[in-house]
């Protein structure tokens, strides 16, 4: 939250003049009216100035003149995520943070403290090239990753899950239809973050897309994920994870538990030794997101085709250290119809 927020506060006796002067000293791009007991009256910003001058309002004249009386706002429980989403959703670069049960207003958000609260450099690698065959007809005419669910397309999620633990390099990597994803995200700008993309012109599997990544992408540890998963994995202290664990690589796995549905039978001969009825198995099993060294991802050769889990077995293979991180946080792989419905049900108390 920013820490001169109280700065910005000024009451509808003060002017236009006044409200600029808080506008351009603060340096948070608004200016908020309150009344004597702090309940939000309206807010100001530069474009609410400009326009107000363009109809020929003294800056002398009360502030009221050109606030806006119906500002967005955001209350206090709100996760970093979804104030994220609605500046961007709405265009706006502040937003007042207020006590629905007084309208006074406790804080003011911005979204360039949001993206500079916390940064890391390392790259971002989203997995978004599949088919999605098992999700048609829905995927007949857009690719996996742009389905909504909730209100947004998977991707998008993804992105201001990254966003909001302070990653800005982002790569995606596309093959079906990837004009959509393209012409949707753009640059990144929108967001505040880059974007760039890796086309496969053939499907190289999620280890051969490595080798496609820009020769600039920074030097430092890689985070790539599945472009299909919806997880709240705390993503800063999966990174920390791997730094301390001092691996080529960490995969994240999540506990599959299967249940026999008899009883198993073991035996010497024709002698029963053990009956155990309906017994349950547990294994890890790959979640589709891993943390990659650059010595890994800066050698992956072009159009080499390869999986992760294959790329990943030849460094175990010549003795490298490959760990394993286990989330016990919300992951669902949305790759069947029966998984997109799961998560449109799931998503509004995840994420919304």
């Amino acid at each position: 939250m920013s820490k001169n927020w109280e700065n910005v506060l000024i009451s509808p006796e003060h002017n236009v003049r006044k409200a600029l002067k808080i506008i351009n000293d603060e340096a948070l791009r608004i200016a908020i009216v309150v009344d004597e007991h702090r309940r939000l009256l309206g807010v100001v910003t530069d474009g609410d100035i400009r326009r107000g001058i363009l109809n020929n309002i003294d800056l002398d004249a009360s502030v009221t003149n050109v606030m806006n009386v119906l500002p967005k706002i955001a209350s206090s429980d709100m996760s970093q995520a979804q104030l994220i989403n609605m500046m961007v959703e709405n265009g706006i670069l502040a937003i007042p943070i207020i006590d629905h049960e007084t309208n006074q207003i406790i804080g003011l958000e911005t979204l360039e403290g949001k993206i500079k609260r916390k940064r890391y450099d390392n790259p971002v690698f989203i997995m978004a090239g599949g088919f999605g065959t098992r999700l048609r007809p829905l995927t007949d005419s857009c690719p996996k990753p742009m389905l909504k669910v909730g209100d947004k397309p998977i991707l998008e999620t993804l992105l201001l899950q990254f966003i909001d633990a302070g990653f800005h390099n982002i790569f995606i990597s596309t093959h079906y239809m990837a004009d959509q994803i393209t012409e949707y995200f753009g640059n990144g700008a929108k967001w505040g973050v880059n974007i760039e993309y890796v086309f496969e012109k053939e499907p190289l599997g999620t280890g051969g897309a490595l080798g496609l990544l820009p020769k600039h992408a920074p030097q430092l540890p890689l985070i790539m994920i599945n472009g299909d998963v919806l997880t709240t994995v705390d993503l800063q202290k999966l990174l920390n994870f791997h730094s301390d664990a001092s691996g080529l690589a960490t995969m994240c796995v999540r506990e599959y538990e299967y249940q026999v549905p008899y009883g198993v039978i073991e035996g010497n001969g024709n002698r029963i030794t053990s009956m155990v009825e309906k017994p349950v198995h547990r294994f890890f099993v790959n979640a589709g997101i891993y943390v990659i060294e650059p010595a890994i991802f800066k050698n992956v050769p072009e159009n080499h085709k390869i999986d992760m889990p294959s790329l990943l077995e030849e460094y175990i293979a010549s003795g490298h250290s490959i760990m394993m991180f286990p989330i016990h946080e919300y992951w669902l792989d949305i790759g069947r119809m029966d998984d997109f419905n799961k998560a449109q049900l799931d998503y509004k108390g995840l994420f919304k």
